[in-house]
């Protein structure tokens, strides 16, 4: 801790490598387009960890564990991130910070955005504003680490120097980052020697890191070319790797910062001689990559390491799926060593079905009609909220002594909403119990439910969540198309395809919606869907019918792919948006998917019953 009126001194995050017997949290970060590194949330930093004590050549899905991270696979061998409905391939690394710093802490520091949505800082910003604000500096400055702007306590608040511009930041609280200790787990993207440090001297070892060392040499042109003023960093090639010149931890030095004064942060950099050498380190590979430093000159950006060379996989319809210099050098370092080339391209997502026309689109045998659009229906003004409970429960005399599970207070006692509400006919001590699953709660408590719900007649058990009269959601206007296509999707040969196809245009969120009066998107739309032309297909197909009528396939939230707010988003009713593979997890074949969702439907209470009526 600092002494008032002196220096501050600031761990800049504990980059390169923990030492031997020293406890480490394990930040994975992804490289961004403007060569920064962002960090993975903590929950998918434990999930790459379990798999990479598994298999440290393997490959981690992650969106098993976020399911805005579905399109994404890491590639723990090659160290890069692949997205498998764009083909982009961007480089991971495997980061170490002090386990007291933020992350080690599970906090996270983070601004919003034009969408009104929350993006959190790069790591060692985080740790950097997690520090000042241990020190309850007012202010922090983060010019010297390359980004313009002044950081306010006071007003959480984030200004940017130029325009002036403020947006708000806040800090909150998350799962903490893992905690490694003792060597570093060795998963080799690329040959290195034994654990005595000294590289490989195999033809495909020197093939490897001749070819990393040409690629490493192209995207430093390119940087060169996109950040002419930054600052450079030397690096070396010896012994077949290439790092920077040191790669011991930096510190972040705040010169003359008293407790209550503002906090400058100096350019971070490393020192001739701080470097801890690779002969000393066992097992050097991609996953302990140094991290990117920042220096002070005249505020710029500087550039990011030489790392794994990478793949610009964008076009996949182009000539090629890597850098055509890259690929070009790689061919003929390949061939010289007697080696077999093969330059594949990343897998692609089939989205759509081949072009139809339109004589050939035929109406869903035994389906009415081939488009529905939404209707709202609205409560009808002879029920009030006070007859709908009624409407479903049976008064009880003497109740059991167990807890209302919506209040937590006793049923042989008052509601806890007593004297919040003030209905009349319904007394606070009164207990009813549901008629078809039997589950008893004070009806004040029931109530109270109903009105912070959709009011639309019906009640739901929040215990087993058995539903009573017709659910209705809140899904704004729009309009739903189904037909027949000549087409037949993977697992169902012998079938046609029936194509589901929801338009919802962009409008004004109404007094059901979270924020009446303002106004929502649509992204995305229209929104293709799939399903087999058999009998469970078409029973699946008459149920979303009947979901779409009631407004149950979306509603308007917050976005769990973009983390775009008031947008419309799906609503608990999975579909089907991929026709011919099954690569991001919304395709076919999935045996089981026809099932899942008709659970899905009666959950929401559309059921074949429903089909009777």
């Amino acid at each position: 801790m600092a002494r008032q009126g002196s220096g501050a001194m600031l761990a800049s995050g504990g980059l390169g490598f923990p030492p031997q017997n020293l406890a480490r949290v394990v930040v994975w970060e992804w490289l961004n387009e403007h060569g920064r590194w962002r960090p993975y949330s903590a929950a998918v930093c434990h999930h790459i960890e379990n798999v990479l004590k598994e298999d440290a050549r393997g490959s981690v899905v992650l969106g098993q564990v976020d399911v805005q991270l579905a399109p994404y696979v890491i590639d723990l061998q090659s160290m890069h991130q692949f997205r498998q409905d764009t083909g982009t391939m961007r480089p991971v690394r495997r980061n170490f910070y002090d386990p007291s710093s933020a992350p080690g802490k599970g906090i996270v520091w983070e601004w919003e955005n034009d969408n009104n949505s929350w993006t959190p800082y790069d790591m060692d910003i985080c740790i950097t504003i997690q520090n000042a604000y241990e020190k309850q500096h007012p202010w922090l400055d983060l010019s010297s680490l390359g980004f313009c702007y002044l950081i306010y306590f006071s007003s959480m608040s984030q200004m940017n120097r130029q325009t002036q511009r403020k947006r708000r930041l806040r800090r909150r609280m998350d799962l903490a980052y893992p905690l490694t200790m003792g060597s570093i787990p060795k998963s080799q993207s690329w040959p290195v020697g034994a654990s005595t440090g000294t590289p490989c001297s195999c033809p495909q070892c020197l093939l490897v890191n001749s070819t990393r060392a040409a690629s490493n040499a192209i995207l430093a042109s390119q940087r060169r070319k996109l950040y002419p003023g930054a600052v450079r960093q030397s690096s070396t090639f010896a012994g077949g790797t290439l790092w920077p010149a040191g790669t011991g931890t930096p510190a972040v030095v705040a010169g003359g910062a008293a407790k209550g004064e503002g906090l400058r942060v100096a350019g971070a950099g490393f020192a001739p001689g701080q470097g801890v050498p690779s002969a000393a380190l066992p097992g050097l590979n991609n996953l302990n990559r140094p991290g990117t430093q920042r220096g002070a000159g005249l505020g710029a950006r500087a550039t990011v390491p030489p790392g794994v060379p990478a793949l610009p996989v964008k076009n996949l319809n182009g000539s090629g799926p890597v850098h055509p210099a890259l690929a070009g050098m790689t061919g003929i370092l390949m061939c010289a060593a007697g080696l077999p080339v093969c330059l594949t391209r990343a897998p692609k997502p089939i989205l759509h079905p081949p072009p139809v026309s339109k004589s050939d689109i035929k109406p869903v045998p035994g389906v009415n009609g081939i488009c529905r659009k939404t209707k709202k229906k609205q409560l009808k003004k002879s029920k009030t909220p006070e007859d709908v409970v009624r409407r479903y429960i049976q008064k009880v005399k003497n109740p059991p002594d167990e807890d209302c599970t919506i209040c937590m207070e006793r049923l042989v006692t008052s509601s806890g909403y007593e004297g919040v509400l003030s209905p009349r006919g319904i007394k606070p001590e009164l207990v009813g119990k549901l008629g078809k699953c039997g589950h008893m709660y004070h009806l004040l408590c029931l109530l109270a439910m109903y009105n912070n719900g959709n009011k639309d007649g019906s009640l739901q058990c929040p215990t087993c969540k058995a539903i009573y009269g017709e659910k209705t959601g809140t899904q704004p206007p729009g309009k739903m198309e189904f037909h027949l296509i000549p087409h037949s999707l993977p697992g169902y040969t012998d079938s046609k395809t029936i194509r589901i196809v929801y338009d919802i245009p962009t409008g004004i969120q109404g007094p059901e919606h979270p924020n009446p009066g303002k106004k929502f998107t649509a992204r995305g739309f229209p929104r293709h869907c799939y399903l087999p032309d058999n009998e469970k297909g078409r029973k699946v197909l008459k149920l979303l019918i009947v979901a779409w009528d009631r407004r149950l396939i979306f509603t308007i939230g917050t976005s769990n792919t973009t983390g775009e707010s008031d947008t419309v988003v799906w609503n608990e009713i999975h579909h089907k948006t991929e026709f011919g593979s099954n690569l991001t997890g919304h395709g076919y074949p999935d045996p089981n998917y026809l099932d899942n969702v008709l659970a899905e439907l009666l959950a929401q209470g559309v059921s074949e019953a429903t089909l009777k009526d």
